[in-house]
């Protein structure tokens, strides 16, 4: 199991494609819950409430499986699939992206819609900056005031990122480590209990 995933960075960025007077307008962000695609996408359906259609197509989750594409009227399969297509060959992740098409007053057919909805997300992500992230994972340790140069040690040593941490009688940290490592990051710490 791999813990890196391609996305793309907060900068949200913009593709363009035109074909026979209509424009195609493509703008893709990184998003990491449907409640935020929902918002994103109620704005562009009303910054753009001239526009003939708002279709879509999003990935979540760094093992990739929560994903939907929408046609938003155009012929079925010919605009959320390209753009989806345009992220799975792009191998990315957490990113929506959304393709605004004002109609020129020629169709396309399926054929011209297909490419260009393809054209106008692979533009988009063209523009984009793509970035590798790690899957974390979160530990939660628990120890007494005495261990705390034991624990500190080990997260000097193996560089997880502190998330957050309560020093008291009883100490509480909790740490942030590629999937890959947690293992062995909790073994460290639980052998500090003996």
């Amino acid at each position: 199991m791999t813990d890196e995933y391609k996305t793309i960075t907060n900068q949200i960025s913009e593709g363009y494609y035109t074909e026979k007077r209509s424009k195609f307008l493509a703008f893709a962000h990184y998003v990491t819950t449907v409640e935020e695609i929902k918002d994103i996408l109620a704005s562009y359906r009303k910054k753009y409430y001239d526009a003939r259609h708002v279709c879509y197509a999003y990935m979540l989750g760094a093992d990739r499986n929560e994903f939907r594409a929408n046609d938003d009227g155009e012929p079925s399969s010919t605009a959320g699939k390209p753009i989806l297509g345009q992220i799975n060959s792009n191998e990315l992740t957490d990113i929506l992206i959304v393709v605004v098409r004002y109609y020129g007053g020629v169709n396309l057919g399926t054929s011209g819609l297909i490419v260009a909805y393809r054209e106008a997300a692979a533009d988009a992500i063209a523009h984009s900056q793509i970035v590798t992230r790690q899957v974390e994972e979160i530990i939660t340790y628990t120890f007494s005031y005495p261990m705390m140069n034991d624990v500190m040690r080990i997260v000097k040593d193996m560089s997880p990122r502190i998330v957050s941490q309560i020093y008291d009688n009883t100490c509480e940290i909790k740490l942030a480590i590629r999937k890959s490592e947690a293992g062995q990051l909790r073994n460290r710490l639980e052998k500090l209990a003996f």
